[in-house]
């Protein structure tokens, strides 16, 4: 009797210790991914369809994202840096055929005279990113400019986007012993999206340190042959000191 009583004991200790460690297995995965993703989310589009997380972290900056969409993964090379403002993200329908897609615009650098983004569109079926026609290749093409220095310490500007052209004179030159015959960009690079269309600013600057002069608003479309989203229209509006 006591040995049958004893081997029931047993049996009931072991049931109840592997009902235990099953649950405990259970729940500390869930609590670990939640910890994980409440933890390290970086940011999220308002409707949490498009999520991005950190793949790697260093001092000053993450190198690689995990992007999520839909619960579905993957990662990506883009960096961001610490010091800049959180990322953007979207999931709307930019191509115009009825699907969404997902769009990152994230702050790669930031200064004196200095803002910088960049902006990723990916298909949300197969995560491929869509091409976004890069601001040096709109400088390069679409963009001729030439500035001339005046003899009473001004500038004359002139600046042709698509054609149009305009002409001002700008009433002080902040580099005389600089010599600059054009317009130079890169200093602020800034991407929207603005009606379910990206939009980016790229003033246009002169001097050493970057005084900018010129204001170029770009809007882009969508080229279905090409995929890729090109420019459509450029708008030229000298910036007043």
């Amino acid at each position: 009797m006591k040995k049958e009583i004893g081997t029931l004991m047993l049996l009931s200790i072991f049931a109840l210790s592997g009902c235990s460690l099953d649950n405990s297995k259970t729940v500390t995965q869930e609590t670990v991914s939640e910890q994980k993703n409440g933890t390290n989310l970086i940011a999220a589009s308002d409707d949490e369809k498009v999520k991005l997380y950190p793949l790697n972290e260093a001092k000053n900056e993450i190198k690689g994202v995990v992007l999520d969409i839909n619960s579905k993964q993957k990662n990506f090379d883009w960096e961001i840096p610490n010091t800049g403002t959180k990322p953007q993200l979207f999931y709307t329908d930019l191509t115009n055929d009825s699907k969404e897609e997902a769009v990152i615009i994230i702050q790669t650098g930031r200064g004196t005279g200095l803002d910088n983004y960049d902006i990723h569109v990916i298909n949300v079926e197969d995560f491929s990113e869509i091409k976004v026609q890069s601001y040096e290749d709109i400088v390069a093409n679409e963009i001729k400019s030439h500035v001339v220095k005046n003899d009473d310490g001004t500038l004359a500007i002139t600046a042709k986007a698509q054609g149009k052209e305009s002409k001002f004179d700008y009433d002080f030159d902040p580099a005389p012993d600089f010599n600059q015959d054009e317009l130079a960009f890169g200093g602020v690079v800034i991407y929207k999206l603005e009606n379910q269309r990206i939009k980016l600013n790229i003033p246009g600057s002169v001097g050493v340190s970057p005084v900018y002069v010129v204001d170029f608003n770009i809007t882009y479309k969508f080229d279905s042959a090409k995929n890729e989203f090109i420019v459509d229209q450029i708008e030229t509006i000298p910036i007043e000191k």
